[in-house]
């Protein structure tokens, strides 16, 4: 608990470790290496590619989870102060909140050069970027906001939370798979089809709860919850993936803006449907407004983590 504590304080104050300190740099590269060497190994159609890419999955999860639960066996049995440390150490490289809010507000103050607005949001948006005007490219920054509210903060608190560092680690494994393997174009349909589901499946349930948070952190704010509720229980299924449209309508409705509609990704354009209701055009300061609900969010469901945790201690 108290490196749950410790981790989530750093988060805040300093945001993700940069460089080759963090864990999510190491997975790329065990991830980029394994799936050179599968591909290698298994045939180059459907099935064997199918199989490679399950295979992956299976040996970065269990590398990642064992490898992290030995670490920190280790540390607490050399002394409890260096096994907290290596402890609050991971659940601080699970966290995102800072980096998203410092990330999409790169954005934001990019806003009097279109070509400096593109160039930002395309560092954390997989769409292309360079044909887009000021709208896209707010739309672009807020949607990533809101789909990553979830995956890069909720979820990772509410692993960390039943499972300790090593189950966060776990899930952070899961989430930079699906990152780098799942997309539905030729290299990947196949290959990065385990990754995908899987992380499908590991943020069912934390994407529903960031919707109810992103909903209550409305409220909160003063802006419209009651909008925000409509909307999500109107829009959350209106997206490709399962678990992306129950935060990004949240804060459609809660901002009154359109989210979704057609993007390019890979120079191809991509049908997608519209989120929330056109009630206004999106603008610069909704990227602002966007980061205030995802941190809202994130400390109350750090207090609800917080709240089960001490219940079942105080229980046990």
């Amino acid at each position: 608990m108290c490196a749950f504590v410790i981790g989530f304080a750093a988060d805040l104050l300093f945001g993700d470790p940069l460089g080759s300190f963090h864990i999510v740099v190491w997975m790329g590269k065990e991830i980029s290496l394994l799936e050179k060497g599968l591909r290698r190994l298994f045939p180059k159609n459907a099935v064997g590619e199918l199989v490679g890419g399950a295979l992956l999955v299976l040996l970065i999860c269990a590398g990642n989870w064992l490898g992290s639960a030995a670490a920190l066996y280790v540390l607490y049995r050399l002394h409890p102060a260096a096994g907290l440390a290596g402890e609050s150490f991971l659940c601080w490289q699970c966290l995102a909140m800072r980096c998203l809010k410092a990330e999409s507000m790169r954005v934001y103050e990019a806003r009097d050069g279109l070509a400096k607005a593109r160039e930002a949001v395309g560092r954390i948006v997989g769409r292309d970027t360079g044909a887009l005007d000021f709208a896209g490219v707010y739309r672009a920054c807020v949607e990533t906001v809101a789909e990553n509210s979830s995956d890069g903060e909720i979820a990772p608190m509410l692993y960390l939370a039943l499972g300790g560092a090593p189950l966060g680690v776990l899930y952070k494994a899961v989430n930079t798979m699906d990152s780098m393997l799942g997309y539905k174009n030729e290299r990947y349909l196949y290959f990065g089809r385990a990754a995908a589901r899987l992380d499908d499946a590991a943020n069912f349930f934390p994407s529903r709860l960031a919707a109810v948070l992103w909903i209550l952190a409305a409220a909160l704010l003063g802006l419209d919850a009651g909008n925000a509720l409509r909307i999500f229980c109107r829009d959350r299924r209106r997206h490709s993936s399962p678990n992306a449209g129950q935060t990004e309508a949240a804060c459609a409705g809660a901002l009154h803006i359109r989210l979704g509609g057609t993007s390019s990704y890979f120079g191809k354009p991509v049908e997608k449907p519209t989120i929330g209701d056109d009630d206004r055009p999106v603008e610069a300061e909704d990227i602002v407004r966007a980061n205030r609900l995802q941190y809202a969010a994130g400390v109350l469901c750090w207090l609800l983590c917080m709240f089960v945790k001490g219940a079942v201690i105080f229980l046990c």
